[in-house]
């Protein structure tokens, strides 16, 4: 492993991802920074930073996956840490942020849950985030401190072209009219000359959607589902049947957090997926793992991102172009 160069330069694994942790340290050329992290037998978290960040440049890496208000609370406690004890910049690396799916009023009297988790996050000390794949990208905007939105298209586009999933008989299928623009994006970074298909639905309530129709042509063609994530996996292995039902030769899913809820393991191992194709935004246990899964490491464009933004670099060549990966 090459040695990064800067010595204020300090990564600090959480609990949440500690294997996505210690790639994104070895792909950036650095030991992960030592830390103690405890509970109270009546489960309150105790932190302790194990050695000096005094005038340190310091990224922590959590994602608020579940137990998500764990996850949150434990990231709020190391940045308090980290701000007494005189860190330069505190610079959060939140690979899945949790409750971004609750980011505008749909219905009276409900809460902006990620506008909220966004006030904590500055409230307490950080100083700038960089995050994956937003549910919704306008969640940017509720922060007043930098945010770097990292997309998963790249990676993901990358896996499909290396593994020969995608040719010229593939059309890229959006799974409701509010992903067309991450649909879109796939099919330019895969060099798609099929117009994307979507598939046309309701969602009656949370977790639950009556699939309509297919705008767009899939007969005969390898189709590949695109979405910000899975959780039950439910309205993703519906969609993927009535792709087949339309004549779809194969269908294919990717998506950048694997949330995993519920019977979601079950559901997506049963569908007509030939893959499911995620990243390891999210840590997976292994029960959570099966014959069909697939999992893209996003540990080098997390740690590309970090060096760019510790060396006063543009991070926005990363957005646009396919992310190469080193293939093991």
């Amino acid at each position: 492993m090459a040695t990064y160069a800067d010595p204020h330069l300090k990564i600090f694994s959480l609990s949440s991802n500690q294997p996505l942790a210690e790639k994104i340290a070895a792909s950036i050329g650095v030991e992960l920074s030592q830390i103690n992290i405890a509970r109270f037998s009546d489960g309150e978290i105790q932190i302790n930073i194990e050695e000096s960040v005094r005038g340190d440049n310091v990224y922590v890496i959590q994602p608020t996956s579940a137990p998500v208000n764990d996850s949150l609370m434990e990231l709020m406690i190391m940045i308090d840490a980290l701000r007494r004890a005189s860190a330069k910049s505190i610079n959060v690396v939140m690979p899945y942020y949790g409750y971004a799916r609750q980011d505008r009023k749909a219905r009276s009297r409900e809460p902006i849950s990620a506008k909220l988790v966004a006030n904590m996050l500055e409230m307490v000390g950080a100083t700038r985030v960089l995050v994956l794949d937003l549910h919704a990208a306008q969640i940017q905007g509720f922060f007043d401190i930098p945010v770097d939105h990292m997309m998963g298209a790249p990676l993901l586009a990358d896996y499909l072209i290396t593994s020969g999933i995608a040719d010229d008989n593939t059309v890229v299928v959006s799974p409701d009219h509010g992903g067309v623009t991450r649909a879109r994006a796939l099919a330019e970074l895969l060099g798609s000359q099929e117009p994307i298909a979507i598939i046309d639905k309701r969602r009656p309530k949370a977790n639950v959607a009556q699939i309509m129709n297919i705008i767009g042509d899939v007969k005969g063609k390898r189709a590949i589902m695109i979405d910000d994530m899975i959780d039950t996996g439910g309205t993703i292995s519906q969609g993927a049947q009535k792709l087949k039902d339309e004549g779809a030769a194969e269908v294919y899913v990717v998506a950048t957090h694997a949330v995993f809820s519920g019977k979601a393991v079950d559901t997506l191992q049963n569908s007509v997926f030939e893959k499911v194709i995620v990243t390891d935004s999210i840590n997976l246990p292994e029960e959570k793992k099966f014959p069909k899964l697939v999992q893209v490491t996003t540990a080098e464009l997390i740690g590309e991102a970090i060096k760019r933004i510790n060396e006063n670099q543009a991070v926005s060549p990363l957005f646009k172009n396919r992310f190469h990966r080193t293939v093991d």
